[in-house]
This record gives C-alpha cells, sequence and structure tokens, in this order.
C-alpha cells in the first residue's frame, strides 16, 4: 500500500499525532482518585484495555459499574465532575507532549490527499489543543472527537462525502481498527506509542501493515 494512494486519510489523536497516552490515563487516575486507590486504577485499567473509546462512556462505566455502590449521592463528584477533573488534567498534559515527527513532510507527500482526525478525545478540546499547537491546518477534512464516538464520525462523515473512498486510518488501538474496517476504511496500525500489550499478535492475527511511527510511513 502506499498512502499517496488514498484520497483520504485519517488519523487518531493520542498515541499517533500525540504522545498523551500516558496523559490520559494518569487523568483518569486523578478524575476517579476520590473513590480511592483501587477504584482510580480499575478505570485506568479500563482505558488502556478500551483505548480509542470516548471518555463519556468511559466515565460512565465507572459510576454504573465499578463504583455503582458509592455513586451518586455521598458527597462524591458526579459525571459531570468526573470529566472537568479529567479535562483540567488532559488540557495541562496535551500542551506539552510530544508531537509526532514527520507530519509535515507526510503532508507534503499527499498533498492530493484530504486528513482529518478523528479521536475519542473531547471534540472541543482537541480543536483548541490542535489551533495553538500549530497542527490544526494540517486536517483540512477537519477534527472529530467525542461526544459522538468513532463509528458514529467514520459514518456521518462517509455519509456526506467528507471521507472519499479510498480512505484509511491511522490508529493505535484494536478499537480504532474496529471502527475504520467496520465502514470500509484501511487501517495502518501506530504502534510506537501504543498501550495494546499484544500488539504484535493482533497486527499478526489481522494481517495489518504497521509502523512504530508516522516519519516510517514512506515504508509503508
Amino acid at each position: 500500500m502506499r498512502l499517496q494512494d488514498y484520497a483520504t486519510i485519517v488519523f487518531d489523536c493520542d498515541g499517533v499525532i500525540l504522545d498523551s497516552n500516558a496523559v490520559k490515563t494518569e487523568a483518569f487516575r486523578i478524575a476517579a482518585a476520590p473513590w480511592g486507590r483501587d477504584a482510580a486504577e480499575a478505570l485506568a485499567a479500563y482505558h488502556v484495555a478500551n483505548g480509542g473509546i470516548s471518555r463519556y462512556a468511559k466515565f460512565t462505566y465507572f459510576t454504573e459499574q465499578i463504583v455503582p455502590e458509592l455513586a451518586p449521592g455521598r458527597g462524591l463528584p458526579d459525571v459531570d465532575d468526573l470529566l472537568a477533573d479529567f479535562s483540567a488534567a488532559v488540557r495541562e498534559g496535551l500542551s506539552k507532549c510530544c508531537i509526532a515527527e514527520g507530519l509535515e513532510s507526510l503532508r507534503s507527500a499527499t498533498i492530493n490527499s484530504s486528513w482529518l482526525l478523528v479521536s475519542g478525545g473531547d471534540q472541543n478540546e482537541l480543536r483548541q489543543i490542535f489551533r495553538e499547537r500549530g497542527l490544526a491546518d494540517y486536517f483540512d477534512g477537519g477534527i472529530f472527537g467525542s461526544p459522538d464516538d468513532k463509528t458514529l464520525i467514520f459514518a456521518r462523515e462517509v455519509e456526506n462525502g467528507n471521507i472519499s473512498h479510498p480512505a484509511v486510518y491511522l490508529g493505535d488501538s484494536k478499537y480504532d481498527y474496529a471502527s475504520a474496517s467496520g465502514i470500509g476504511l484501511d487501517f495502518v496500525f501506530i504502534s510506537g506509542w501504543s498501550e495494546v500489550e499484544d500488539w504484535q499478535n493482533f497486527v499478526s492475527e489481522n494481517a495489518l501493515p504497521w509502523a512504530a511511527r508516522l516519519s516510517d510511513l514512506g515504508a509503508v
């Protein structure tokens, strides 16, 4: 495969454009800290095991499945408070974490392709961070995120013609692959910052092309 052959190239954010997976994992711990260490670690583990799913779904799972006996009404934060605490921790981390090398050269090499960002991160937060860090202009097709989940975003953007085939998604989680392949996009696994522990087996079992980082994609 050659990226230059795709009409649309779609990128995940965390672990692909930004080295922010660890930022998000720690932010979940911070937000859940009022429930105690065990609950915070359980949420962090659920997040890592379900990379790519929105924070809204993860905090709903937390309050309904991990600490249902404590929520709500015990003077502890509700979901809105969790989201606010999480966003504050994430905002600081995203403003400082590393940006993937090779973006400018990759954009030049795929000048005829439309670029989109589709992430599990909060859409407004992403758009602001990408503007502040000088990344927004790369994504002429738009920057999209939660509260809409990836499957909904992909379906909507294909239907309205913003994603034209052939199209490919560059992601770092199993959910990224499932959401992209379900709508007919090709997929490249980006391994360098991924939190998927068994990614080598996952890539092998699904016969996926992969690269350690975006700067390696000239060889894909």
